[in-house]
């Protein structure tokens, strides 16, 4: 019995609009923030006629940020095997939303950050919605640990949540720690984390608006959570092995994402777009054999963190 036998297309239009102005907000202050490097502006299309496309922003080289993509995709098209396989999913055909974003700073204190906020629904033959939910998070990647920038982004996102439910910043925090885990290294986490969350599912109008404003108020949370770290740490002094540390830490970031994470894995099982999906991958990343810090060292607290995750907020 499908759950919608009304047209949810202006919904669908809401979020699209609000993703949109979204991208263009984040790329605006980020350029601010850099003083230098520019977006460069990418939209496409899927091939084959499959149904939506993208806008893929990069900006290369700058003064702060080394590297960062901010993509916003609106895709749709016929549910395939890969699909219900890789998504355990069921129905005629499908439609998705969402903004995606990877920064990664030239500064060794400056942390990496990923972001990503999405809509998903499922229609029937007769193109009634079955099924539709909203997903994302944010989590941060520091390569050196600063307690009170660890505070700062996640009570920052624990203030957004807690109005929506005092239960989800802890919960989606937890989710986050376990997600972003490189099960064949111990299971050492990626970075501090932050949330993450999917299948957040509307049981009616009603609940489909306050998860639609739930989602708005964490996408509007972003430059808050992360800038001010930029600004803080931005002009700190770094050496090579500050360099080469955080180079150790984004050839884990790399693991994480070619090995574990099930987007950038759906996307390319799926034929997706490869330059837009690969956009969150550093510009240099190192491999070191059997590479550990020396005990009690900066690189080593970091380390420790990643080991045994703590709470922040």
């Amino acid at each position: 019995m499908p759950l919608y036998k009304t047209s949810t297309k202006a919904f669908r239009g809401r979020w699209i609009e609000y993703i949109y102005g979204l991208q263009d907000t984040i790329c605006a202050a980020l350029e601010k923030a850099d003083g230098k490097a520019i977006f460069r502006t990418d939209e496409w299309e899927r091939e084959e006629g499959r149904g939506g496309g993208g806008r893929t922003r990069v900006m290369e080289n700058g003064n702060v940020f080394e590297k960062g993509g901010v993509n916003s995709s609106v895709v749709f098209g016929a549910v395939n095997d890969a699909m219900r396989k890789q998504l355990e999913i069921e129905g005629k055909s499908w439609f998705a939303c969402g903004l995606s974003l990877v920064i990664h700073p030239r500064n060794p204190y400056i942390p990496t950050i990923h972001a990503n906020w999405r809509f998903f629904e499922l229609y029937d033959a007769e193109g009634y919605v079955t099924d539709r939910w909203f997903g994302g998070g944010a989590d941060l990647t520091p390569y050196y640990l600063f307690e009170e920038d660890a505070r700062h982004f996640h009570q920052t996102i624990k203030n957004v949540l807690d109005p929506f439910g005092p239960e989800l910043y802890p919960q989606y925090k937890k989710n986050c720690d376990e997600y972003f885990s490189n099960t064949h290294r111990n299971k050492e986490t990626r970075g501090i984390g932050g949330i993450f969350y999917d299948h957040l599912r509307p049981a009616d109008e009603a609940d489909a608006e306050k998860l639609l404003s739930f989602q708005q108020h964490n996408g509007d949370a972003f430059l808050e959570a992360y800038l001010p770290i930029v600004e803080k740490r931005k002009d700190i002094p770094y050496s090579d092995r500050e360099i080469s540390w955080q180079e150790i830490r984004r050839g884990r970031y790399v693991e994480f994402n070619l090995i574990h994470d099930r987007g950038t894995l759906f996307g390319l099982k799926t034929k997706g777009r490869t330059e837009s999906i690969l956009m969150s991958l550093p510009p240099r990343a190192r491999w070191v054999y059997d590479y550990h810090p020396q005990p009690g060292s900066k690189e080593d607290e970091l380390l420790q963190v990643c080991l045994n995750p703590r709470d922040w907020a």
